[in-house]
């Protein structure tokens, strides 16, 4: 019996769901603190950026790392790992008073953390065939979900005790939900169903005349590319606001809108993605994302910069579980984790990349301008990296079925 897009499918895409939405508030907790956090420390912007930065380094070895663990040990051992790991950090963050020792421990954070990114969007993609890329779609949506609910969760507590507070009672929720949740995933998945993937991607690489390595390393450019252009929203809105004398309360609720955005942008990209392909899905997100950064340039007012990070939320969602598709469409079935997380890495690396440079050039030009230029040519590379792969690709005939990767 086949087991794919099955009613326990579709169970085990909800428990990854809620441990992501969990697991991911590592990466979106140090974004929130960083007024609070520099305030106290007395940093400059870009020293204020360091942590997240590290944050980011962290989550994309976590990727590539827990990826390889996974295809040998399976993801329970894999999310149980995380949970202790996210625990034993989130308290040390609280208690040290050193920026450096900081930023170490979210490094630390964000690899615990990756195990709840590509590698869990490695383990749903393996129980969908049919429905596949709406369901790396919804597991991906739990990173946004995350980032969009836990800073109005912990706004008041932030408010009342300050950030160290927040990191202890992150540390507890860690431990508390995530272990027994990663329990419900214990079952395997049969062999038949990867031999069955291993055909369809096998058809897919000879269309594309491509290697798997080499197709690897140029979606892990392109990842570089848009994801630099995407963190600077993403990373510095908080403060943006702050500058403008919004406050960093209006910058979280411009945060979670972008990320709610970029949740019913990820479940439209993937449903897009079953019916078109994730490589035509990824070059519509990049080109839409680029038009809707270059829309912060003319616009700082209150209610346009609410309107400016909805509309970047809903253009730039999707990308990233789009790479996971384009991975599990072309590569091997059981070397999943590996390419996912060497892809989702990238895109970290680019998302940390992008955090720092735009605290830099912050501190340079006095503003944020500049950052959003940058922003525009890093996307602009990656959009010219997809367009060259999707034109090696073999047209897609409309009437002649696309054969399913499994």
């Amino acid at each position: 019996m086949d087991i794919t897009d099955s009613r326990y499918s579709w169970a085990r895409l909800l428990v990854s769901v809620i441990i992501a939405t969990i697991g991911n508030v590592g990466m979106w907790a140090i974004i929130v603190i960083m007024p609070d956090m520099q305030a106290e420390f007395g940093l400059s912007r870009a020293d204020a950026s360091l942590p997240y930065t590290a944050t980011m380094l962290g989550f994309a070895l976590g990727n590539f790392v827990v990826g390889r663990i996974v295809d040998r040990y399976g993801m329970v051992v894999s999310l149980i790992g995380a949970s202790l790991v996210n625990a034993g950090a989130f308290y040390a963050a609280s208690v040290t008073s050193n920026l450096m020792v900081l930023a170490l421990v979210q490094a630390i954070l964000g690899f615990g953390t990756a195990t709840t990114f590509g590698p869990l969007m490695a383990d749903v993609s393996h129980w969908f065939n049919k429905r596949r890329g709406i369901a790396v779609a919804i597991v991906a949506s739990g990173n946004y979900l995350s980032g969009a609910i836990w800073p109005m969760i912990l706004a008041q507590q932030l408010h009342d005790d300050g950030w160290r507070s927040v990191y202890v009672s992150l540390a507890l929720y860690s431990l508390g939900i995530m272990v027994p949740l990663s329990m419900l995933l214990r079952r395997k998945l049969p062999n038949a169903a990867y031999q069955q993937s291993e055909q369809a991607s096998a058809q897919r690489r000879g269309a594309l005349g491509m290697p798997p390595k080499v197709l690897a390393w140029a979606l892990a450019a392109a990842g570089i590319g848009c994801c630099v252009a995407m963190s600077m929203p993403q990373v510095h809105i908080v403060s943006f606001c702050a500058d403008l004398g919004y406050g960093p309360a209006v910058g979280a609720q411009m945060l979670s809108l972008m990320l709610l955005g970029g949740v019913a942008s990820r479940l439209v990209s993937g449903i897009l993605a079953d019916r078109l392909g994730g490589l035509r899905v990824l070059l519509l997100g990049s080109t839409l994302q680029c038009l809707a950064l270059a829309m912060y340039l003319p616009f700082d007012g209150l209610v346009s910069l609410y309107i400016v990070s909805t509309v970047f939320g809903l253009s730039q969602g999707g990308i990233v579980p789009s790479y996971a598709v384009i991975v599990r469409e072309y590569m091997p079935a059981r070397d999943a984790g590996r390419w996912v997380g060497f892809v989702m890495m990238s895109t970290i690396l680019g998302m940390a990349l992008g955090g720092w440079m735009t605290g830099v050039i912050y501190d340079i030009t006095g503003s944020y301008q500049m950052s959003i230029w940058n922003g525009i040519v890093f996307n602009t590379v990656n959009i010219a990296i997809i367009g060259y792969i999707l034109r090696r690709s073999r047209p897609r005939n409309a009437q002649t079925p696309i054969p399913q990767a499994g």
